[in-house]
């Protein structure tokens, strides 16, 4: 049997959103690997089956993970053509099995991704054809194997997409209202927050619950991939089921209920709230999160809490002064009912910061999805209250 380029070296690559280099890299080796070193779009790292698959199963941060297949020169598309199709495809696909391929091209000879993925994308079902007389079928939405082809610099890498989509996918999401914010970056606000269930954490403007579903799934040590079907790694040519299964057995058990009051949100929008509340019943401790249909106005008052949210704006909102206003009003409510509390608000647009006239305790660049956000921690002043006082 061929040996594939990550199989020489045991050496992977995840992908990871711009400025989560450094906490990607604390969460990679936490969860096994190794030799853990960030790079253009992504980190590196060294992983042995049980790291990867735990990776994959366990990571909030990471989007996806690429095991290489092949790595080499260049510099034409016919070139391509024939060095992909000298791969060992058999080996990774059978007719019955769907794939698809992603291509990310710049800087090279071969300028358009979409002409590059057609040109892999042949040399696989050419393959195929001469081997077997038929060909296995192309499924861009949801293949059973997702083929990475990368091309910087003359210079292509074609990789195997070991977790079978994007992680941020984690199957919670059932429904969604309007710009929700991606799981991977509800899940960096939350690290970022450090937050560790010492007190109550509460999301005022919650929407669909993503910050909330985070928080539940740190909270309660529940894994990423929790809810996942499936992962790619399971397609690779030495996969290890009793590996995986020790695995996946070992991550679960670490799950732990969630304590009564813990986590809490409200809403204006009771469509909102009914997709929040749905979102989070997917997951085990859903149900003990309390989330009402209210203004944050109406909030009497949230003392010696952690309050995270993603406040409406831009497209949330009809219009820019909507957003400034309630930005306005929020800053309000923070000063005026959030004694002793520490809030970290994440906003998509840096003009709307100046909006809340507390001092921050600091600022952070975070993006969402394409957009670029910051999010801001604020320390209320005011007397403390014991434990778990906050009232919402």
């Amino acid at each position: 049997m061929h040996t594939f380029a990550y199989q020489k070296n045991q050496r992977y690559f995840a992908q990871i959103a711009d400025g989560l280099e450094d906490l990607g890299k604390e969460e990679l080796a936490r969860l096994g690997a190794t030799d853990v070193k960030p790079s253009y779009r992504g980190i590196y790292f060294s992983a042995a089956p049980a790291a990867l698959y735990r990776v994959n199963y366990s990571a909030r941060l990471i989007s996806r993970v690429m095991a290489p297949l092949l790595t080499f020169d260049c510099h034409s598309d016919r070139y391509l053509y024939k060095t992909a199709r000298s791969l060992p495809w058999t080996d990774l696909l059978t007719l019955k099995t769907t794939f698809a391929v992603f291509t990310n091209v710049a800087n090279s000879n071969i300028r358009h991704s979409q002409y590059a993925s057609q040109k892999l994308k042949d040399a696989i079902v050419d393959q195929f054809r001469d081997a077997c007389g038929d060909r296995p079928q192309v499924e861009p939405l949801s293949p059973d194997v997702w083929i990475n082809l990368y091309i910087h610099n003359n210079k292509a890498t074609i990789s195997l997409e070991t977790s079978g989509g994007s992680l941020h996918r984690r199957g919670y999401r059932q429904e969604s209202v309007e710009a929700p914010m991606q799981e991977t970056v509800a899940a960096a606000v939350i690290q970022l927050s450090g937050w560790d269930g010492e007190r109550p954490l509460y999301d005022p403007m919650c929407g669909s619950g993503t910050l909330l579903t985070e928080a539940l799934m740190r909270a309660c040590r529940i894994p990423s991939g929790y809810l996942r079907a499936r992962f790619g790694f399971e397609r690779l040519p030495d996969f290890d089921a009793a590996v995986w299964g020790k695995v996946k057995q070992e991550c679960d058990k670490q799950i732990r209920p969630l304590p009564a009051g813990l986590i809490g949100g409200s809403d204006v929008s009771r469509a909102a709230v009914e997709v929040a509340q749905k979102n989070c019943r997917m997951l085990p401790g859903g149900g003990q999160i309390t989330i009402k249909t209210r203004r944050f106005q109406d909030i009497e008052a949230l003392e010696d809490a952690v309050i995270i949210c993603n406040p409406p704006y831009g497209v949330r909102m009809n219009t820019a002064r909507q957003a400034s206003t309630l930005l306005k009003e929020f800053d309000t409510f923070l000063k005026k009912r959030c004694q002793g509390s520490t809030a970290y608000v994440y906003l998509g647009k840096k003009e709307l910061l100046p909006q809340i006239a507390l001092r921050p305790t600091w600022k952070k660049p975070l993006k969402n999805g394409g957009l670029q956000g910051f999010l801001t921690k604020y320390e209320i002043a005011g007397e403390k209250k014991g434990k778990g006082s906050g009232r919402h």
